[in-house]
């Protein structure tokens, strides 16, 4: 029914026990840590999500989730909140929580919300995983074509980037073909819009 774990994070027992039984019930693989600390320390890997308290007496949620943002983990986050935390819950909302749930809350919406966390982080490790496979085709790639790579990207005809080059357009015409073929491109928008994806040609990247 779900497609990762989700890593729920507060200090009272008894709420960990509610949503523990809540996810039990409708099939969602959870893991349950008392504190922030507890759960930084065990390095859970990327995946599923994480649904944490926002107000803990060792380290409040914005706070674990900057932590987590400079570790690089990527792991989408709810918080929940008491009324009076609101305005932390948007504080956390701006450090990068995808949503924040007021307690008492409600188990449907609850739900629905962690689902989204799920399929939000399914997504990017999908995307994760495309970015790292086209990293490693670009790294097959010989100096050259890279550099026929470059004028792609930046919109060149074959006949410039051979003079700008010093090669024959018929070079070019090869080194292209080998390019798609090694970046497994069906198509030249294809192939920029990958080099584009992993920063190659001046984008900021992902």
């Amino acid at each position: 029914m779900s497609d990762g774990v989700v890593h729920i994070i507060d200090d009272d027992e008894a709420i960990r026990d509610s949503l523990g039984f809540l996810l039990r019930v409708n099939r969602i693989p959870f893991r349950l840590f008392s504190s922030p600390l507890e759960f930084l320390e065990a390095s859970p890997p990327n995946g599923g999500c994480i649904l944490t308290d926002v107000r803990m007496p060792e380290m409040n949620g914005v706070e674990m989730v900057r932590r987590l943002k400079a570790r690089g983990e990527r792991a989408p986050v709810i918080v929940m909140t008491g009324h009076a935390d609101v305005p932390l819950a948007i504080e956390a909302m701006k450090a990068g929580v995808v949503d924040f749930i007021e307690k008492p809350f409600d188990e449907a919406q609850l739900l629905a919300a962690i689902t989204a966390a799920l399929e939000q982080g399914k997504a990017q490790r999908n995307q994760d995983g495309a970015v790292a496979e086209t990293r490693k085709r670009l790294a097959a790639l010989s100096p050259r074509e890279r550099e026929v790579l470059q004028g792609l990207i930046e919109g060149h005809a074959n006949k410039v980037i051979a003079f700008d080059l010093g090669i024959s357009p018929r070079t070019v015409e090869i080194h292209r073909a080998n390019l798609m073929s090694k970046m497994q491109a069906r198509s030249l928008s294809e192939l920029v819009r990958m080099a584009l994806s992993v920063g190659e040609g001046g984008s900021p990247g992902v």
